[in-house]
């Protein structure tokens, strides 16, 4: 027992290590395009608003936070010139080797906001994180959000999340002293942004939450205490990524369970749902240990492939960071911060014993030029963890795309 908790301990550090050094791009290179200076920001001017329609008078009062009207402590915003803004061109890879650059541009005038949270990626010493972003949370929102600026304004606050540190320590038996509350403070820092986004910065407009990890953890218990059965905000949902987590759902149904009135997506143009799935290769399922896609006594969790909302096999469309490997395509060099391999990975929900995940199957041929397989090895409790969002970047991009459409349209 106690060799095991060190490996799940050394594995949190391995972890958020990896997470970094898997999420791509070259330090930030973000260009400010005439927009509005930090100065500006601090000096307490909402981001302006994209549309004529007056905005709705503040759901909390007004809140402003003392510590997110400060832009130091956002990752993301669309006022700022920061990680979002990064380049995030990718090199398409196909079967026979052929290789193009996909360039990125963002939404000029996005239709909806994401509000975005990062998995553990801190490691400062301490229980919980600072308010000083490091390398490590530049890199998760170059990684699992920044491209979905395609389709919304991203909005990343920095939070005092529960560090690998803490992590380490409670995988391993031993938590930390003061680590009692860690959770408590990541969910009320978090708590903290969105009434700070939702009364300066929202104005009315719909938002998708997108989270990882723990990132989707503190977001699950904000929709469960802030958004779910409440007129307003639910109405302002657009979706919910939840990824590289647990959602539970009653056997069989797609709401209830941890939401009562927030159901999982079954379709692209759906709108007011959850998206959910934690990753594991066809070749290795959850075992009885694993930490995500397990039955509990909580009840079964839910599964939506991304690429399929409505339910079977189908390919995935991945963007992969492209540093720290060199075999992606045989005798040529990739240059760009991300890389895509259509057709590589083929994804199914499915349900194994007690548990339930989306599989995926790496659709290999050693005879061709591209690489046969794909990062993000683990353990088998961890399974793909740390590719859960860039497996399918593509498709949620795609996803939320239609969803934005179909909010903006039933507005």
């Amino acid at each position: 027992m106690h060799r095991r908790l060190a490996r799940a301990a050394a594995l949190a550090v391995t972890i958020g290590l990896t997470l970094a050094g898997c999420s791509g791009g070259e330090p930030d290179q973000a260009l400010d395009e005439g927009r509005p200076t930090p100065e500006a920001v601090a000096s307490g001017a909402a981001v302006p608003p994209t549309t004529s329609t007056p905005p709705p008078p503040p759901h909390y009062g007004g809140h402003r936070s003392d510590v997110y009207a400060d832009p130091a402590h956002w990752l993301c915003r669309p006022d700022l010139a920061d990680p979002c803004d990064a380049d995030l061109s990718a090199t398409v890879v196909q079967p026979d080797g052929t290789t193009s650059v996909e360039t990125y541009e963002p939404a000029k005038e996005a239709p909806v906001d994401c509000f975005y949270l990062y998995p553990t990626t801190s490691r400062d010493p301490t229980p919980n994180s600072d308010l000083v972003p490091g390398p490590e949370e530049h890199a998760s929102v170059r990684s699992q959000v920044a491209r979905l600026g395609r389709h919304c304004r991203v909005f990343a606050p920095v939070y005092r999340q529960m560090t690998l540190a803490a992590l380490t320590s409670r995988l391993g038996g031993t938590p930390v002293p003061g680590g009692e509350d860690t959770g408590r403070i990541a969910y009320e820092g978090a708590l903290d942004a969105w009434k700070h986004y939702v009364d300066n910065d929202n104005q009315g407009r719909g938002v998708v939450l997108v989270g990882h990890s723990q990132g989707a953890s503190v977001l699950n218990s904000l929709i469960k205490r802030e958004i779910d059965g409440n007129g307003v905000l639910q109405k302002r949902l657009v979706s919910a990524l939840l990824l590289g987590s647990s959602v539970r759902v009653p056997e069989g149904k797609d709401v209830g369970g941890d939401f009562a009135n927030i159901p999982l997506c079954r379709r692209a143009e759906q709108t007011g749902c959850v998206i959910t799935y934690a990753s594991f290769r066809a070749t290795s399922p959850p075992p009885p240990d694993s930490l995500f896609g397990r039955t509990t006594a909580q009840g079964p969790v839910g599964c939506t492939n991304p690429a399929s909302l409505t339910g079977g096999s189908t390919v995935l469309h991945p963007y992969f960071s492209a540093s720290g490997r060199s075999d992606w395509v045989r005798g040529q060099t990739v240059t760009t911060p991300f890389v895509s391999t259509p057709g590589l990975v083929t994804a199914e929900c499915v349900t194994t014993g007690a548990s339930t995940y989306l599989q995926l199957t790496v659709n290999a041929d050693p005879a061709d030029p591209r690489t046969d397989d794909i990062p993000g090895n683990l353990t088998p409790a961890w399974g793909m963890h740390l590719v859960d969002v860039s497996v399918a970047m593509g498709d949620l991009v795609q996803v939320v795309g239609s969803q934005a459409a179909a909010f903006k349209a039933g507005r």
